[in-house]
């Protein structure tokens, strides 16, 4: 990771400004459209009429909710993101390369499976999931102090063990599969209110913890001897922000499944667009996420009538050239 770089308070300003105006534009078009298609006139009805009607049901009970989502589930992962390429002073850094994700995933579909009568716990349990295999990170990678390099390691051989655990579940319970297909493949469909009170919660929380780490973030991006010389306790740092980057990974598989590269690709982009140093570039991430995420989710729906693309399939689509061109034009800085 290069150094810390300082921001334009007028800048960031105004990218948030625009990155809000964006979030404001794409909720309106992702109520909008679908198989039924409304206009702003009938959407207003819909919202602010005490009569009931088939418009009023869609677009409260149906495609409210799911923006909601959609907006806090991106902006948990782009923050749970943006603090792990601290930790691991990497730009590839995310909750599903360094297995997070994986775990919080392996703890969901277990239940999904195995205990479906304990659906209801599902956000308890894939919490636990990433606590444990953040856990079973750090033993691995721990040999006096922490190393980011051994992290990385560490969490692509967690990923690779609880991916075949996860083949070898829906071998065992082929007949069962369908809802947790949804789920391994990142989906807001079905979301409703109940959804909704869950993921504004856990993201609550989580958020404003992230908020509350901008200070260790930026020192880890310094060194570990700088960070040491500031007073900066690193190997706390990293265990601090690793279980608060569990907890938002966590809060948004519960609800939306595996969803990839918004937590790699939103940070990388906001730190292009306002520097590095987290008190600018963490709440653009959150806002840019938000934006992302929505507008994917929105093209998942629309892209083929009459057919919803999961939106994390848009995102691994989209993602992955991003993450190849991340590799050739930034590849020098990886690990530094």
């Amino acid at each position: 990771m290069k150094p810390v770089k300082k921001f334009s308070v007028l800048r960031v300003s105004t990218v948030l400004l625009i990155l809000i105006i964006l979030l404001a534009i794409s909720a309106l078009i992702s109520v909008a459209v679908g198989s039924a298609g409304y206009s702003l006139s009938e959407i207003i009805k819909a919202v602010f009429s005490s009569e009931t009607s088939a418009t009023k049901t869609i677009v409260i009970n149906l495609r409210m909710p799911r923006v909601i989502i959609a907006v806090l589930v991106g902006a948990s992962l782009s923050a749970a993101g943006a603090l792990l390429q601290s930790v691991m002073k990497n730009p590839l850094a995310d909750p599903g390369t360094i297995g997070v994700s994986a775990g919080a995933g392996t703890a969901a579909t277990t239940i999904l499976l195995l205990f479906p009568h304990m659906t209801s716990a599902v956000p308890l349990f894939a919490f636990g999931g990433a606590c444990l295999a953040c856990c079973l990170i750090y033993t691995m990678a721990w040999k006096d102090g922490v190393d980011p390099t051994r992290i990385i390691l560490s969490g692509v051989a967690i990923n690779s063990v609880l991916g075949a655990y996860n083949a070898l579940l829906q071998m065992l319970n082929s007949d069962s599969l369908e809802g947790v297909l949804a789920f391994m493949n990142g989906s807001l469909s079905g979301r409703s209110w109940y959804h909704v009170k869950l993921v504004v919660a856990y993201s609550a929380v989580g958020l404003i913890l992230a908020l509350l780490c901008i200070k260790s973030a930026n020192a880890l991006q310094l060194g570990d001897e700088m960070a040491k010389s500031l007073g900066v306790k690193v190997s706390g740092s990293r265990i601090l922000l690793s279980a608060v980057a569990a907890f938002l990974a966590a809060s948004t598989v519960s609800v939306a499944g595996m969803i990839g590269f918004v937590g790699l690709v939103v940070p990388h982009i906001a730190r292009l667009v306002v520097g590095s140093d987290y008190k600018a570039m963490l709440p653009v991430s959150m806002v840019l996420g938000s934006v992302v995420l929505l507008l994917a989710d929105t093209i998942g729906r629309v892209i083929v009538p009459g057919m919803e693309i999961p939106v994390g399939i848009i995102m691994s689509v989209c993602g992955g050239p991003f993450f190849l061109y991340m590799l050739r034009k930034r590849g020098k800085s990886i690990g530094n």
